[in-house]
Formats: structure tokens, C-alpha cells, sequence
């Protein structure tokens, strides 16, 4: 459990959750460039001597202006407040982005919310950070407001790799739906994980020798479909090294919504309706219709030694 103490809204709030020094951005991935940000308004709550606070929305805007899009979260909101508290934050203020906070100028946001609402003392943002209706505030504008309002401001200069190329959620995201993970992970400062309650199946991996725990994606970004060497952390804080098939595991019928079906090495427990958290290591192979399940059975038994050889996992 996070130590991060989230807040959901910004009206009326009582003076103890008021006056942090804010990161303000989506933050969906926390990935280096947020880092970025973030440590940008540790900085300040340091000379200031408030907390960290972070801002973010829900559902996200684009969510809420595309809703027919493809699924494209990075992380669920456990996820996100672990990675937060793993930086320094202090407070998560969920802001619900709702007609109200969509139709806001970016006076308004800067006014209503910032200052009156949350009584912000410092305010991050990145190089590219928008804000207010039809996306017209800049770092500039945020700049402006907070020397007239009277909260500081910091903007964030545009990280890249040795490439040039900009961190980037985007960029995240169509490196997982290209089956690159360790690209996402490059980007992320640590390997993209998928966190989901287990499901009970049909058992039929346990009944051909390889047991799996199924997760159900949600509305995570859909990574290629197929199998990848994974490391899966339990709810008691055990790591394990395993092989996943993301998909609709065509060989088998009646499965029509993607899930991740991971088989945790040297594990024989019952840890059906407990939350799991799976790393996506590498990607090993496309997902495959095979003639049968004995083909299946062969294949899935050499992606296992080939996953196990890349974790430096031997059986035992």
C-alpha cells in the first residue's frame, strides 16, 4: 500500500490539504520526463518546506473528449501512487475532469483551482504542458499567472535520449504495441507492468502441466499480442519469474476479451481474486493458432525454457 495520500477533488478543502508545491501533467506511465517535473516541485517544497504534491485528472481527458479510442492507460492508480511515493510525493490530488473543469480558461483553472482551490505555494510544469479550454495556457501563461496570483512556477526542459528523441507516453505505447518492451521500459525508467485481480478459468493450462493465472486487461493499452518472459510480484512481495500470453488465445474458442495468462515458474499456490502485478520482460513470439493442444502443450513448454534462460531462471 502507498504511503502517498491521494485527495480526490480540489473545492473546499480543509487548510491540511492545501499549500503543496504541485507537479501538474497526466502523469499516465510516470515515466522520466514526468520524472522531470516531479522533481522539479520536490525542489521547491524543499526551499519552501511543504510537501509534494502531484495533480492529476480523472477520467483522463482524452478519455473523456475521445471515448470510442482504443484503450491506452499505462497504469492503474495503485500503480501510479507507487511510482509517486517511489519519488518523493507526498499528495495525489485526482481532479475529476468534468464538464465543470473541461470549460474552464486557462485563467479560471489557474484561479479557481490552483490557487483558490488547492492553494498551490509552487507550481511545475513540463515544456509542453496546456491547460484551460481548447488547450490555451502555456508554461508562458502559467508563468504569468503565478506572479500574479502569487505561487511560483518552474518549467521543465524537454527530456531525450541520446538520440534526441522526447520521453513520451505516446512513445511508450507504440513501443508495447510493436511487442518492445524493453523500449517501453527504457522510456519508463522501468519495465511496463500489468496489475489485475486473478480470475478463474477453465484450468485447462493446470491440466496440461502449465497452470496460469489470468488477469483481464482493462482498459490498459493493448500490448502485440503474444508471449513474453515476465517477473510477477505477489501481494506479499515475492518477485517470480514466469512466461505470459497476452491475447484471446485463439486455439482455444470462446475467449473473446484480451486477457494475460502468466505461468509463474516453480509455483503451485491458489492465488485466485488476489491482485497481482506482472513485468513485461521480453517479447518472445507472436500469438499463435495451433492444430491442437498437444502442439499448443510443446510450443508453450519451449517458450518456458527460452523465458527461463533469459531471466536466468533454471528449473529446478
Amino acid at each position: 500500500m502507498s504511503r502517498v495520500r491521494v485527495i480526490h477533488g480540489w473545492k473546499n478543502l480543509p487548510a491540511g490539504d492545501r499549500g503543496a508545491a504541485l507537479a501538474m501533467g497526466t502523469f499516465d506511465g510516470v515515466h522520466r520526463g514526468h520524472q522531470r517535473v516531479i522533481a522539479l516541485a520536490a525542489e521547491a517544497a524543499k526551499g519552501l518546506d511543504v510537501p509534494v504534491g502531484v495533480i492529476t485528472f480523472d477520467p483522463h481527458p482524452r478519455t473523456y473528449f475521445h471515448p470510442d479510442q482504443p484503450a491506452f492507460r499505462l497504469m492503474k492508480p495503485d500503480q501510479q501512487a507507487r511510482a509517486l511515493e517511489s519519488l518523493g510525493v507526498d499528495i495525489l490530488y485526482v481532479l475529476p475532469w468534468d464538464p465543470e473543469l473541461a470549460n474552464m480558461s486557462d485563467r479560471e483553472f489557474a484561479t479557481r483551482v490552483l490557487h483558490d482551490g488547492l492553494g498551490a505555494r509552487h507550481v511545475a510544469v513540463g515544456f509542453d504542458n496546456s491547460f484551460g479550454k481548447g488547450r490555451t495556457g502555456t508554461p508562458l501563461t502559467m508563468r504569468a499567472y503565478g506572479d500574479e496570483l502569487g505561487f511560483g512556477v518552474s518549467i521543465a526542459d524537454e527530456v531525450v535520449d541520446v538520440h534526441g528523441e522526447k520521453f513520451s507516453s505516446t512513445a511508450i505505447r507504440e513501443a508495447l504495441r510493436e511487442g518492445r518492451p524493453e523500449e517501453a521500459a527504457r522510456i519508463l525508467g522501468r519495465p511496463f507492468a500489468i496489475e489485475g485481480e486473478v480470475t478463474r478459468g477453465r484450468q485447462l493450462g493446470r491440466k496440461l502441466g502449465f497452470p496460469t493465472a489470468n488477469v483481464f486487461l482493462d482498459d490498459y493499452v493493448v500490448p502485440k499480442f503474444g508471449v513474453y518472459a515476465t517477473r510477477t510480484r505477489l501481494p506479499d512481495g515475492r518477485k517470480l519469474a514466469g512466461v505470459a500470453n497476452i491475447g484471446v488465445n485463439p486455439t482455444v474458442d470462446g475467449v473473446t476479451e484480451p486477457r494475460l495468462e502468466v505461468w509463474l515458474f516453480d509455483f503451485d499456490e491458489d492465488i485466485y481474486d488476489q491482485v497481482i502485478e506482472s513485468d513485461l520482460i521480453t517479447f518472445l513470439r507472436p500469438e499463435l493458432k495451433f492444430g491442437g493442444l498437444e502442439e499448443m502443450t510443446v510450443q508453450v513448454m519451449k517458450d518456458a525454457a527460452e523465458a527461463r534462460r533469459i531471466l536466468g531462471h533454471r528449473a529446478p
